[in-house]
């Protein structure tokens, strides 16, 4: 029996439906197409298209395009990209705001005849000053009793091109001291001589977000426009556009907490300041939230949706633990992608008593949880690497890996017992250890029956490949006394000398794999040429989340 997640907003529609208020449910999700999209954004897109998938409805993927200053056609590709990913589909209903641009300006047309409309002559300060604050009640523009012809006739004038950017607003008339800031007489159009992408140089006004979204989501037949908390204020607005203008039975707004994660920031001015200033590689940056930079870290689409379906969907503001996140990703990885042996940070071993120019081939399992992936062939020989974090020379008591003296088991071959170790004579440093192996030890345990606590990974330095592994850690860190959180200056740490097992030799840009006792991680799809081989750590093996 599959397990229910808080869903209040499916309620709501439940309740629509079983009233009548709507026979169907159509819903839609509309980007602004000004940056890349992100984590946030995910849950919205998850929200929209699977509500849409539960009550056999529909979804449109709709671009507000309404402010050609700060879009371009690159961020309209990328969410495209990011939607069929998550594996969406918005099938034959792509629609962009700016197609309805003629219906908007009649429209305003519309607004202006019925008294509803003014143009406005006050600068953008000047706007801003006569508004008032959340404690007082604003003033009324000067120019808000023009008549219904000279506000027609500027209207006209401002969309022929006959005045300057910020010379002139067209505003609806509605209350300047409402409680609610959205209320009071908010800007409809601007002019602004800016070319835009579909629309070319059509327009030289161009309508404001608030005006054009819930014209927008009634001419598609929109029943249910779910967004986030931060427009619950504006539903006001929304709602007496759709009234004046005179939509029957329109759409329903329903505002949800949107999708916080710790040790993420989602806003995008912060965002593209980082790209901007070349803290990290570009949006698709694997420390990023973008959707983007998850793809390219290696996260999968049924990760992040089944984090969106037990994060649930809630009124309320709340911050999900990364560690949940992470624990997600491993649970859809851990039965899907192979283990293989990557040495990180190589540390030579020479087993001076297996025949020399001797090669073995030992079987491995390529998933302890999951028999069915089989077995694959790794070769063994007298030269091998483990990690130099593996071996101590004065290791403390508890240490049960390689020291002087001591014995391991490395994966799936013998047991090998550290006889010398050699030094580079002027650091001092431990370059190379000398060990004998026990070919009795095979089977995992000794002739004698003697075991050892110590299992070590290990590649073979002959059949090795060379690549460079990057490790990840959070781009922000908390700020533990509550603030802000700052950028981790140690957010990626490169390992360029790292030695991983032959079975990966054929492996693509994307593919994933389990590195023993490291983690998963995934070919990187930016910087893997045919000559070198790039890996991105998705998430370390351990978890902080606890399923309490």
């Amino acid at each position: 029996m599959e397990m229910e997640f808080s869903n209040f907003i499916h309620d709501i529609i439940e309740k629509d439906l079983e009233e009548g208020v709507y026979d169907r449910v159509h819903t839609r999700f509309p980007p602004e197409p000004n940056g890349y999209l992100h984590i946030g954004h995910a849950k919205a897109i998850w929200l929209d298209f699977s509500t849409a998938e539960k009550y056999n409805g529909l979804c449109n993927l709709r671009f507000d395009d309404t402010n050609p200053t700060k879009e371009d056609i690159e961020y309209v590709e990328s969410i495209k990209e990011d939607v069929r990913w998550l594996g969406f589909d918005w099938e034959d209903r792509l629609y962009y705001a700016s197609s309805y641009f003629d219906q908007l300006y009649e429209f305003a047309i519309q607004l202006i005849k019925q008294g509803d409309a003014y143009v406005d002559d006050l600068s953008a300060d000047e706007i801003r000053e006569y508004r008032g604050t959340l404690t007082e009640p604003g003033k009324e523009s000067p120019y808000r009793n023009r008549s219904v012809e000279e506000n027609l006739d500027l209207f006209i004038r401002m969309k022929n091109g006959e005045f300057p950017d910020g010379s002139r607003v067209l505003r609806a008339k509605i209350d300047m001291s409402s409680p609610n800031l959205n209320m009071r007489d908010p800007v409809l159009y601007r002019i602004a001589h800016v070319p835009h992408h579909t629309t070319g140089d059509k327009w030289c006004i161009y309508p404001m977000y608030d005006y054009a979204h819930p014209i927008s989501d009634a001419l598609e037949g929109i029943t249910h426009s779910i967004c986030t908390l931060e427009f619950e204020d504006h539903r006001p607005l929304y709602n007496w556009v759709i009234e004046k203008i005179g939509f029957k039975n329109p759409p329903k707004q329903i505002e949800f907490a949107r999708l916080e994660v710790s040790n993420m920031v989602t806003s995008k001015r912060k965002l593209r300041q980082l790209v901007e200033e070349n803290f990290v590689d570009g949006w698709d940056d694997p420390r990023m939230p973008t959707i983007s930079g998850l793809r390219r870290r290696g996260y999968t689409p049924e990760a992040l949706k089944d984090f969106c379906l037990k994060t649930g969907v809630a009124k309320s503001k709340s911050i999900v633990d990364i560690a949940f996140l992470e624990h997600c990703i491993r649970e859809d990885l851990k039965l899907k992608e192979p283990r293989v042996m990557a040495v990180l940070n190589p540390l030579k071993v020479v087993i001076t008593n297996y025949p020399e120019g001797q090669i073995e081939m030992i079987d491995i399992e390529n998933n302890p949880e999951n028999p069915e992936m089989g077995t694959r062939k790794v070769p063994f020989s007298r030269v091998l690497y483990i990690e130099r974090d593996d071996f101590m020379e004065d290791p403390p008591k508890k240490f049960f890996r390689l020291s002087p003296g001591k014995e391991v088991r490395l994966k799936g071959a013998y047991f090998i017992k550290c006889e010398e170790v050699i030094k580079d004579e002027k650091t001092g440093e431990i370059i190379e250890l000398h060990c004998t192996y026990d070919p009795a030890t095979k089977s995992g345990s000794g002739f004698d029956g003697r075991k050892v606590k110590g299992t070590l990974h290990w590649v073979s330095a002959d059949h090795g490949i060379n690549a460079e592994v990057r490790l990840y850690d959070y781009l922000y860190i908390e700020d533990e006394a509550g603030g802000e959180p700052k950028l981790n200056p140690n957010s990626l740490e490169i390992l360029s000398n790292c030695i991983i097992e032959p079975s990966i030799a054929d492996a693509k840009p994307g593919d994933k794999f389990q590195f023993l006792r490291h983690g998963y991680f995934c070919v990187d799809t930016k910087y893997t040429t045919k000559e070198k081989l790039v890996f991105n750590r998705i998430v370390s093996l351990r978890s902080s989340w606890k399923n309490n």
